[in-house]
């Protein structure tokens, strides 16, 4: 069975494209005491409030009807931010060729994170790292985000 998240990305993925927008992820989270229902919306030249009021009042009335959240929860719509975490094999793909770091569940050669240039994705990842290309496992990588390094 499908996530909260996943049947919430379902539910609203056409409205918020409809709204000029990008749909780049969901997350429903406990924190504290509280439950959040986090959608994360891109666009090409950045996102503003009004982008996100605007996802936020097209969301709302399809996300009451289909009720998939029995606790109750607050709604926020925002921007992934530019060191973005990478979730979904769309984002790898299209951020071939950027600077990423990862973490792993399990350590490869004694380390359990890794930064470098993203070089290819499929069920592993390949990162060039000082001019070596090093291939992980896509299925042990607990996560991934673009990042700015020198």
């Amino acid at each position: 069975m499908a996530s909260a998240a996943e049947r919430v990305y379902s539910l609203i993925k056409e409205t918020v494209e409809e709204c000029g927008v990008e749909l780049w992820d969901v997350r429903y989270l406990k924190e504290g005491a509280s439950y959040y229902l986090r959608v994360f919306i891109d666009k090409a030249e950045g996102i503003n409030i009004d982008d996100c009021t605007n996802v936020s009042h097209a969301i709302d009335p399809i996300i009451d009807e289909a009720d998939p959240i029995k606790d109750s929860y607050y709604l926020e719509v925002c921007s992934p931010g530019i060191e973005r975490e990478l979730t979904r094999d769309y984002h790898f793909k299209r951020f071939i060729g950027e600077k990423i770091k990862i973490k792993l569940y399990k350590a490869m050669d004694g380390k359990k994170e890794f930064m470098g240039i993203l070089k290819a994705f499929s069920d592993t990842v390949i990162l060039e790292i000082d001019g070596l290309d090093i291939t992980f496992d896509y299925k042990n990588i607990s996560k991934a985000n673009l990042c700015d390094f020198e």
